[in-house]
């Protein structure tokens, strides 16, 4: 049998970060009239960045929250950014930030039917209720991820928290779908 390649995506990186320090949303706010912040709202600000294109919550604690990023690298450079930017324009940092990777969002192409029926019963771990939900919900301990699988071949990929433990996670499901004769490829 030919090696079959998933493509994967990564689609959305979730970064946090904390200054240990407060900050002043209204003093932000009057350097950058493009963010968003309305308190009553909630309580954080929105810093948008055209390159990468992320948006990044800023809390008066300090904690900071980057979302939209395609890359590990790509979200902490969108983080470094906006310190580096708010610094620029009079906005006491005195910290580098300190990021961490909360969580990457994938999707992945399998190129071939999948039986959710037969995944069921050949899976640990796995809940398929398709009168709520089309696909299947697939919990893998190692790497620690979710997967939603659906007959299509697609695959949504939540939870990890390096780029490489999705691909590692997609590659591994392929597997056990190949070894299982649960997927069939045109």
């Amino acid at each position: 049998m030919a090696e079959r390649k998933p493509s994967i995506r990564i689609q959305n990186i979730v970064a946090s970060a904390s200054l240990n320090q407060t900050i002043d949303l209204k003093l932000i706010v009057e350097k950058f009239p493009h963010t968003e912040y309305r308190p009553k709202v909630f309580p954080g600000l929105v810093f948008r960045l055209k390159k990468p294109k992320t948006a990044t919550l800023i809390f008066e604690t300090g904690k900071m929250v980057c979302t939209g990023a395609k890359s590990e690298k790509a979200a902490r450079q969108a983080v470094n950014k906006v310190a580096k930017e708010l610094r620029k324009h009079g906005i006491p940092v005195k910290n580098k930030p300190v990021i961490q990777i909360q969580n990457i969002v994938a999707s992945a192409e399998l190129n071939g039917e999948i039986d959710l029926e037969s995944v069921v019963y050949k899976l640990k771990r796995i809940m398929y209720e398709p009168e709520q939900f089309p696909g299947a919900v697939y919990r893998m301990e190692d790497p620690k991820v979710v997967f939603l699988i659906f007959s299509a071949g697609k695959l949504v990929c939540v939870g990890a928290k390096k780029e490489q433990q999705v691909y590692d996670a997609v590659n591994k499901l392929q597997k056990i779908l190949e070894e299982n004769e649960i997927i069939f490829y045109p």
